[in-house]
This record gives C-alpha cells, sequence and structure tokens, in this order.
C-alpha cells in the first residue's frame, strides 16, 4: 500500500511540474531549485536523526524497548512519551520513522500516538514566539487545548488500533 502512495505521489508531483514547464519554464526550474535546495538542507539533519535511531535500535534490545515503551509498562510509559513529544522539537520528517521503529520494536500503540500527537500538536519550544506574535492569553490556550486534544486523541487511537 505505501509503495502506491509513494508512486502515485512521484506521478502527481511531477506530472505537476510537467504542466507547469510547458506553461513557464522559468517558474518551473525556479521550483526544482527550491525544491533541490530544500532536499540538501534537510538530508544532513536525516541522516544523523536516521544514524541515530538505527544505532538507538542496534544497541538497546526490542525486549527493553518493549518493556519500557510497550503494553506492561502502562500508563507512565504512555504520559511519559507524550510529555517528550510535547517537549522535543523535531521534524515530522524525522519523528515518524522514529515512531515507525520504536513500534515495530514493541512498544504500544497508545505510547507512539502519544508522542507524536504531543510533538504535532503541543509546541513549549516555540511558545515563547506564539506569545509574542498572538499574545500571552492565546499562545497559552491554544497550547492547553492542544496539550488536551493530543492526549485524548492518543488515547482513542490506542482503544481503537490496540
Amino acid at each position: 500500500m505505501s509503495s502506491i502512495l509513494t508512486w502515485s505521489t512521484y506521478v502527481i508531483v511531477f506530472g505537476a511540474l510537467g504542466v507547469l514547464a510547458l506553461r513557464d519554464r522559468t517558474k518551473a526550474r525556479q521550483a526544482v531549485k527550491v525544491a533541490v535546495k530544500s532536499f540538501f538542507g534537510i538530508l544532513p539533519i536525516m541522516l544523523a536523526f536516521i544514524g541515530l535511531i538505527g544505532l538507538l535500535l542496534g544497541i538497546v534490545p526490542p525486549e527493553v524497548i518493549s518493556r519500557y515503551l510497550g503494553q506492561g509498562a502502562g500508563w507512565w510509559a504512555t504520559l511519559t512519551a507524550f510529555v517528550l513529544g510535547a517537549v522535543l522539537y523535531i521534524a515530522s520528517l524525522v519523528s515518524i520513522p522514529l515512531a515507525a521503529s520504536l513500534l515495530r520494536a514493541g512498544a504500544s500503540v497508545t505510547t507512539i500516538a502519544a508522542f507524536l500527537t504531543g510533538l504535532m500538536m503541543v509546541n513549549t519550544v516555540t511558545l515563547p514566539l506564539e506569545i509574542k506574535y498572538l499574545g500571552k492569553k492565546m499562545a497559552l490556550s491554544r497550547n492547553l487545548l492542544s496539550l488536551l486534544f493530543a492526549f485524548a486523541i492518543a488515547i482513542v487511537i490506542g482503544m481503537v488500533l490496540q
């Protein structure tokens, strides 16, 4: 299924680029330059995180991951993963493969869902910037609501997919 999605994405992207090239070659070249620059800008970070994930999963046995993040770890593991997700600032490009690796190594669906929803919805790292531009009340309200909804979503995902 994922290879169909990947190839479909490629077809759509290159098809759109082809249409753009037929309409305006200059814009198409500019789009390719921006894409290549973005790719090479992200590449070192991606390789570092993938290498780190590989080392972590190579050093830490799946039994340990399962014991601390799996079904038997209980709510403490889920809450810890949620707090880590809310506090850390990791790009989704990196966090999704990390989550998949931990899931394959024995972490529970609820724990991984808590980590990802905390990571994607709660932004404690960018909170000062949000306060500056949105105001203290708005930024804190948004983060508090995101915190509550993210945890609720993680629990529901865990209940549905376990």
